[in-house]
């Protein structure tokens, strides 16, 4: 499975994946609102991947199959805020 990936000019860390290069038509407009112009980042073959840096890869496939798209979304900028403290 081909995913086509896009970067945001409006946010920093987050990336549109896509089964189809450039068809944003899958897209919701309102998302796209948010996101901005998509920019061209890289083509990945997920077929030949067991795993994804920040994401879960049976999640972003099963999203592309369903949906035709999937949003990583930015890293926390605290990934400690949900553990307990001591």
């Amino acid at each position: 499975m081909l995913a086509f990936v896009y970067r945001s000019p409006k946010k920093d860390e987050m990336y549109l994946y896509l089964t189809q290069r450039d068809q944003f038509d899958v897209v919701p407009e309102a998302l796209l609102k948010v996101f901005g112009e998509p920019e061209f980042a890289l083509q990945v073959n997920l077929a030949k991947r067991d795993k994804l840096a920040r994401e879960n890869i049976e999640d972003v496939k099963a999203k592309l199959k369903d949906e035709g798209f999937y949003l990583q979304m930015p890293p926390s900028i605290h990934p400690d805020i949900n553990k307990k403290v001591n």
